[in-house]
C-alpha cells in the first residue's frame, strides 16, 4: 500500500533513451482476424520508417488479428485497381491493407493506403497523408487506429504513449523517467536520478506529467512537469508523505496522498490556486486514491477494514463505501474511462495478480498469471491493462486485455522497468 519513501536527489535531464521496450505478443485470441498488410510500394527515396511493418505490428500487438506473412502472398499490389482478391481469398485473409510511401520534394512523403474486405471484393477505407520524414511513425500508428476502429468499432490507442521508470543497475543515475510511443519505440527521458522515481502519472490531455521525487529539503514532493519546455514545478512538499498524485478528468486538480496531519489520507490539491482539501479523515493508511470519469469520485485503497481492500468516495458529501470483497488484500485500483472496470492488484495464495472488477455487474476476474503485478494502468480506449510484474527475477511490463484473454510482453532491452502509466488520447 504505502511505499517507504527514501531520500531522493533527482537531476532533470533531457536525453535519448536508455532502456527501449520490446513487444511479444504471448498470448492472443484464438479466433484473432487473419489480414493481410501488404508491403507499401516505393517512390523516389526510400522512406526512414516502413510503414507495413509497424502497421502490421500494431495490429499483431492489439491481439485482435493475425497479420499474414508477407512471403506466403502471391500478390503485392500498393493500390486498389491493383488487387486480385483470389489472391487473398485463398490464403483466408479477411481484410488487406494495401499503400506506397511515395518522396517529395523538401523531405516530405505522401503515404496513400486503402483498406479492403476481401470476401466481398469491397473497399473500407482510402486516405492520403502528407508529412515529413520525421512524422512517417506517427502516421503509421494512425493508420493503425483507423484500421483497427473500422473493423473493430472501438477507437485504437495505437498513437498514444506510455510513461514508466527504468531501473539501470551500474549506471551514474540508474533511475529513470521516461516514455515511449505504445509499442515501446522512440523512448525519450525525462528525468534522471540516482535515486528511485516513484508514481508517475498523466495529465487529461497528455502535456503534462506529475511524479514524486525528493528534493525540496531532503522531503518527498510531488512536482508537475510539462513536457514540451521540460519545465516542472514542486506543488506539494508538506512535512511527510507526499505522494500517488492523479489528475482530475479536467485536468484542474490532484487526487494526493499526503500525512501533514500525521496519517496518510487523501487530499485534493487545485492546481491554479494551491487550495487544499481533505477528503479523508480515518485513522487507517488511505492512499492510492484514483479520479473515476465523473469528476465528483475517487477510488483508493484503505486499511481501514483490517487489510488492504478499494474504497470509493463520494467528494460532494465525503460518504466512503467499500467496493472490493474478494479475498483479504486488494490495493492499487485503476479505472477504464467509461467507469465500468477497476483494475486493482489482488493477492491469492501469496501471490499478487491484477484483478478487474465490473462495478455495473458485480462479477470479478483475475486475468494475469504472473506473480508479482503491481501499477496498473489503462489504455484510453479501455480495452488493455499496462502493469509492472517481475519476469525472470527483473522489473517488466505485462499488457493484458480487460477479459484476460491477450497478453502481451513488453522487457527492456536494458535495465529493468517499473511503474508504467498508459497516456490519453492525443487531440
Amino acid at each position: 500500500m504505502i511505499r517507504l519513501f527514501s531520500i531522493i536527489t533527482s537531476i532533470l535531464l533531457a536525453g535519448a533513451a536508455q532502456a527501449q521496450l520490446m513487444i511479444q505478443v504471448t498470448e492472443g485470441r484464438v479466433d484473432a482476424v487473419p489480414i493481410a498488410v501488404v508491403p507499401f510500394a516505393a517512390g523516389g527515396a526510400a522512406a526512414p520508417e516502413q510503414m507495413d511493418g509497424i502497421i502490421a505490428a500494431n495490429l499483431h500487438r492489439s491481439g485482435q488479428f493475425r497479420p499474414l506473412p508477407a512471403e506466403d502472398m502471391l500478390s503485392r499490389p500498393s493500390r486498389g485497381d491493383q488487387i486480385s482478391y483470389r489472391d487473398f481469398r485463398v490464403l483466408g485473409s479477411e481484410f488487406m491493407v494495401v499503400g506506397r510511401v511515395d518522396s517529395l520534394p523538401a523531405g516530405d512523403f505522401r503515404v496513400s493506403y486503402e483498406l479492403h474486405d476481401v470476401p466481398r471484393g469491397a473497399k473500407l477505407i482510402s486516405e492520403t497523408y502528407q508529412v515529413q520524414g520525421t512524422q512517417l511513425r506517427d502516421v503509421a500508428h494512425a493508420i493503425s487506429d483507423r484500421i483497427y476502429e473500422q473493423l473493430t468499432g472501438v477507437r485504437g490507442a495505437f498513437a498514444t504513449r506510455i510513461l514508466y521508470v527504468t531501473h539501470n543497475r551500474g549506471a551514474d543515475y540508474p533511475f529513470q523517467l521516461q516514455y515511449a510511443d505504445a509499442d515501446g519505440a522512440r523512448a525519450r527521458t525525462v528525468l534522471r536520478s540516482r535515486e528511485p522515481i516513484m508514481s508517475p502519472s498523466w495529465s487529461p490531455d497528455g502535456k503534462q506529467i506529475a511524479y514524486v521525487s525528493f528534493e525540496a529539503s531532503g522531503m518527498p514532493g510531488v512536482y508537475i512537469h510539462e513536457l514540451a519546455t521540460m519545465q516542472r514545478q514542486l506543488i506539494s512538499s508538506f512535512k511527510g508523505i507526499n505522494g500517488a498524485p492523479d489528475w482530475s478528468p479536467d485536468g484542474r486538480k490532484l487526487a494526493l496522498t499526503l500525512s501533514r496531519d500525521g496519517n496518510p489520507e487523501i487530499y485534493v490539491l487545485d492546481i491554479a490556486s494551491r487550495q487544499l482539501t481533505r477528503m479523508t479523515n480515518h485513522f487507517a493508511i488511505d492512499t492510492e486514491a484514483r479520479w473515476l470519469p465523473d469528476g465528483q469520485s475517487l477510488v483508493f485503497t484503505s486499511s481501514r477494514g483490517g487489510g488492504p481492500q478499494i474504497y470509493r468516495l463520494d467528494m460532494r458529501d465525503k460518504s466512503v463505501r467499500r467496493v472490493s470483497f474478494e479475498g483479504d488484500y486488494n490495493s492499487n485500483p485503476a479505472v477504464t474511462p467509461d467507469g465500468r472496470y477497476l483494475a486493482y492488484i489482488h493477492r491469492k495464495g501469496g501471490q499478487f495478480h491484477v484483478a478487474v472488477q465490473d462495478l455495473q455487474r458485480n462479477t470479478f476476474n483475475i486475468v494475469t498469471s504472473t506473480e508479482q503485478d503491481e501499477s496498473p494502468s489503462v489504455a484510453p480506449n479501455g480495452s488493455m491493462i499496462i502493469y509492472a510484474t517481475k519476469h525472470r527475477g527483473t522489473g517488466v511490463l505485462q499488457a493484458v486485455s480487460v477479459d484476460g484473454r491477450i497478453k502481451v510482453h513488453l522487457p527492456s532491452k536494458e535495465g529493468e522497468v517499473r511503474e508504467p502509466s498508459w497516456s490519453p488520447f492525443f487531440q
